[in-house]
């Protein structure tokens, strides 16, 4: 199992998230809680273990601002959400960049094609909200044999079940592994990861 763990901002987090097993750590370069700025990605690099992906996320920005972004900050990795096109992957990726799309279960049927990405992911239909969801419904999108995340609502005690539920082929965490909005528990991060791998 594929395990990102997103919305990080401090060495002490990436650490624990690396030192857990994460596949790929994630950090918010748009507004948020977890808003991170390019200056501050690069001091946060060097604790990321070399060959693990680091992943700028983006959410309505346009995407040439996106990239020029996500290179200011250093990333070779790229997660874009909104209302994205199969022209936004290609400039992406164009700029050298590899790219997670994310798509919310009330995309239209289109947005679950294949687009060039790298990596497809999953959220509720309403993202952000942390709550749990149908996540079994993901399998009526016919993503066998894809590569694709399952976000939304997870944590160290649903990961499991709901991730076997949906088919994902990996899992993508923020809030929660947080103590509060925008804080992340050590302690839940390595929980989270341990639970998503067993």
């Amino acid at each position: 199992m594929f395990v990102k763990v997103c919305g990080l901002s401090t060495p002490e987090s990436i650490r624990e998230a690396a030192g857990a097993g994460a596949d790929a750590v994630g950090f918010v370069l748009t507004k948020s809680p977890r808003e991170v700025t390019p200056a501050q990605v690069l001091g946060l690099l060097p604790h990321v273990p070399a060959g693990l992906p680091a992943v700028g996320v983006f959410r309505h920005e346009p995407v040439s601002d996106a990239v020029a972004t996500a290179l200011a900050a250093g990333l070779e990795w790229i997660q874009l959400h909104g209302d994205r096109t199969p022209e936004d992957v290609k400039t992406a990726r164009d700029a050298g960049l590899k790219v997670i799309r994310a798509v919310t279960m009330a995309a239209a049927p289109d947005a679950f094609d294949f687009w060039g990405e790298e990596l497809l992911l999953i959220d509720a239909a309403v993202p952000g909200s942390g709550e749990a969801w149908d996540y079994a419904s993901v399998r009526a999108k016919g993503l066998r044999g894809r590569k694709w995340l399952l976000a939304g609502g997870l944590d160290p005690a649903n990961v499991a079940h709901a991730a076997a539920d949906a088919g994902a082929w990996g899992v993508d965490v923020s809030s929660g592994v947080e103590s509060s909005r925008g804080v992340k528990d050590l302690a839940r991060i390595r929980a989270f990861v341990l639970a998503a791998k067993a």
